[in-house]
């Protein structure tokens, strides 16, 4: 009796715990009852398909990344070589390859220790008139295109999160793509304006301009861009020249410091009370821009972002670690700017291949469909175990509903996310459930039929079927394992409540089960049982 008294307990209180993490919440909600704050963060979440929002899938492309490796070598290799004198031309081929030409033979051995300290990720190979091609090692490529989906997912995973969505769902797809659910989302287009834009911040010193057009400002030089500059154009600051909406730039190649040594960013207003983006900078990031502003006090510094230059002021001082962009910003595109500055930059552009956006109504027939179709199941359910099993299908019955309601405070708990396929998931965990029962009930029935008693019968049933079950069990927990492993969104959710569901299956047709039988059995005599 004590040993009954105890599990009659563990029941009770695993059925209350449950009841109050995965079932309550959701009553809660719909008759407006009060829900403590501890409890509604673990509120189970809708996902997609029932909440409505956006489904993107993006496709990284890695050669940008390939090519800005090879262009911040090809401007450390120019650097170098100004430094020691050699008189050579640096053009970069493609991404992965650039072309030296003009090495004069006496400085042959200069250029080789240049291009070794400068150029470690790229093999070398000498061609006639001291021209050299170099091409990015193997090696090199394969972890660069690696390291760029594997941080454009984690930029979008930042950026996301300042955009304060709601259990998003962001993960890689094959080598190059990346799947991005956002539930709950309405402003489809900010979302990927803020996903999508590279944000790649630079400060470059100007060295002609702004001009009118692009030929006006290479005129200078003859039509053509030096080697170690490069020709950005768009809104420029009044104060830098007469062309506000339309200016070319010619600027160094390399820039004094980049968004990598930005540490943070914020909204503030410029010296005409518009929004602007003030940020401040590391500490080897603002050592490297005292230097420069200290060095050049007199010329104008381009602030270029994504490849436009939004403003080029003019350094009156030395500058160490404070900076402010400021153009024709609104307060919201002052806001999302930081919130790209603060996320980092993207390491390559995206492109969409694919976008759905669900609304919230098409979501709210869905839990109605879905909802409709678990009550139908669970109606039709009890009405077989209770025609077929009699009274013995109210025990059944029972641990049916201990199982979903463990599966829903479960998925609650952990923060699973509730979708489409998992309403089919936990539609089929009701029929598995009930199919635990029917193995141990027809056992009931063998060893009642063998003239044993009902006690024995029960007894025997139970145990000779626990193998049998975990069995079964074990093999759909492996394909349900296998399913979340290598499945996409959707086919993770119907795994997710698979899984959970055949392990509260295992507990309620078990354990629940017996005990409800050795309930009814107390104390008194049963001279038959009804099943």
């Amino acid at each position: 009796m004590s040993n009954l008294r105890w599990k009659l307990i563990t029941v009770v209180t695993v059925f209350a715990v449950f009841f109050g993490v995965g079932v309550y919440p959701i009553l809660a909600s719909y008759f407006q009852l009060p829900v403590p704050g501890w409890l509604a963060a673990h509120q189970l979440k809708l996902g997609l398909d029932l909440r409505g929002g956006v489904h993107l899938v993006l496709r990284v492309q890695t050669d940008d990344a390939l090519r800005m490796e090879t262009e911040q070598e090809v401007g450390r290799l120019q650097q170098e070589l100004k430094t020691r004198n050699v008189p050579a031309t640096v053009d970069v081929a493609d991404a992965t390859q650039f072309r030296v030409e003009g090495v004069p033979p006496a400085q042959d051995q200069t250029f080789r220790q240049a291009a070794t300290q400068e150029a470690p990720n790229f093999d070398r190979s000498s061609g006639v008139n001291g021209a050299y091609t170099f091409s990015m090692k193997p090696n090199i490529v394969i972890q660069l295109r690696e390291e760029a989906v594997v941080q454009a997912r984690q930029t979008i995973e930042r950026r996301v999160n300042e955009l304060g969505v709601t259990e998003p769902s962001i993960a890689q797809q094959g080598s190059d793509q990346i799947l991005v659910q956002l539930p709950g989302v309405s402003d489809v287009e900010r979302a990927k304006e803020i996903i999508g834009r590279l944000g790649t911040l630079e400060l470059k010193l100007v060295e002609q301009g702004p001009a009118a057009s692009r030929d006006d400002l290479l005129r200078a030089t003859g039509g053509a861009v030096p080697a170690d500059m490069e020709v950005v154009s768009g809104g420029a600051d009044p104060s830098a020249g007469p062309a506000a909406g339309a200016a070319f730039y010619l600027v160094r190649r390399v820039a004094v410091v980049t968004g990598n040594d930005v540490r943070s960013a914020r909204v503030e207003l410029d010296q005409n009370s518009a929004p602007a983006v003030g940020f401040t900078l590391s500490r080897n990031g603002a050592a490297a821009f005292g230097r420069a502003t200290g060095e050049n006090v007199g010329r104008h510094l381009a602030i270029v972002l994504d490849k436009s230059v939004q403003s080029a002021p003019r350094i009156d001082s030395r500058i160490n670690d404070q900076g402010q962009i400021h153009g024709q910003f609104t307060q919201q595109e002052a806001q999302d700017l930081v919130m790209i500055l603060r996320s980092g930059a993207l390491p390559a552009t995206l492109t969409y291949l694919e976008e759905r956006t669900i609304g919230p109504s098409l979501g709210a027939d869905s839990i109605r469909s879905g909802v409709l179709a678990s009550a139908v199941g669970l109606m039709l359910i009890t009405l077989f175990m209770l025609v077929y099993y009699k009274l013995s299908g109210v025990n059944a019955v029972i641990a049916l509903v201990f199982n979903l309601v463990i599966l829903l405070g479960l998925m609650a708990y952990i923060g699973a996310v509730m979708t489409l396929p998992g309403i089919a998931g936990f539609v089929l965990t009701m029929g598995i459930g009930v199919d635990s029962n029917v193995l141990i009930f027809e056992r009931i029935k063998e060893e009642l039929e063998a003239q044993r008693g009902v006690r024995a019968s029960i007894n025997a049933g139970f145990s000779r079927v626990f193998w049998t079950l975990v069995d079964t069990h074990t093999a759909a927990l492996i394909s349900a394992a296998f399913l979340f492993q290598f499945g996409t969104g959707p086919i993770r959710g119907f795994a997710v409540t698979l899984f959970f569901g055949l392990a509260s299956n295992l507990f309620t047709s078990i354990f629940v089960s017996k005990t409800l039988f050795e309930f009814e059995l107390a104390n008194r005599r049963v001279p038959a049982l009804s099943i």
